[in-house]
């Protein structure tokens, strides 16, 4: 009976383990850990390699960008409604200073910083010594998507798109405004250098709170004075 016992053991043993081999586990302990839910791999089907298209040439001066930007069908506020604001203000400008996005209010007006942000703008640009007139103003996007919302490898372009308008303004200094400019902008160790890097090498820049942000939280206003001010001692006299 105990023989018996131990061959139906032996036997349930058996197919318990070759159970475990047709599920791909053929030892106790492996080398390298594995991830036992990753998905399966996709299978994927040969296609035909369609040719690279070539590099499209970078806008050598700054009439070339504005240029490049108005008539360029792959920009991406192609796809949205509203005409684009393009940047204004002169070329090695004191400061350069880049927002986000136009606000619904800009895009009725035709230009950046407009109503009450646009004169909380103002009064920060006087509190320096400078107007408008003065400084290089632009956005990371020229035009508002629907709802605000942009998608990751829009914001890459626009990105990308900025550092060479840097490099073309040649501004003295650089004024960040807002979170997803910074976030888009510059990655924390250049926050905290604070440098940025545009197509051309690289140049102090500084990033506080946007207009609209510093009207609903007044509090905030104290550490943008600050920033301010240390920019003021950065440029040059």
């Amino acid at each position: 009976m105990r023989g018996s016992l131990l061959e139906n053991e032996a036997e349930t043993a058996d197919a318990y383990l070759a159970w475990w081999n047709l599920a791909g586990v053929d030892c106790a302990v492996g080398e390298m850990p594995t991830n036992w839910l990753r998905p399966a791999p996709a299978q994927i089907q040969p296609l035909d390699a369609a040719p690279e298209s070539p590099d499209q040439p970078r806008p050598q001066s700054f009439d070339a960008f504005l240029t490049w930007l108005a008539e360029d069908a792959g920009q991406p506020e192609r796809r949205w409604p509203g005409a684009p604001i393009v940047p204004t203000g002169p070329v090695n400008a004191p400061l350069m200073i880049v927002t986000d996005m136009p606000d619904p209010a800009d895009i009725g007006t035709g230009r950046l910083l407009a109503d009450r942000a646009g004169e909380l703008f103002d009064a920060m640009l006087r509190a320096i010594g400078l107007t408008r007139q003065e400084v290089h103003l632009a956005s990371l996007l020229l035009s508002r998507p629907p709802g605000g919302m942009v998608e990751a490898s829009d914001l890459t372009a626009a990105a990308a798109r900025m550092r060479t308008h840097v490099m073309l303004a040649a501004p003295q200094r650089l004024l960040l405004l807002g979170d997803r400019t910074i976030r888009a902008l510059m990655s924390q160790d250049e926050h905290r250098l604070p440098i940025f890097n545009h197509d051309g090498g690289t140049m102090p820049a500084f990033a506080t709170f946007h207009p609209r942000l510093l009207l609903g939280q007044p509090a905030a206003k104290a550490e943008c004075w600050r920033i301010l001010q240390s920019l003021v001692e950065e440029m040059p006299q």
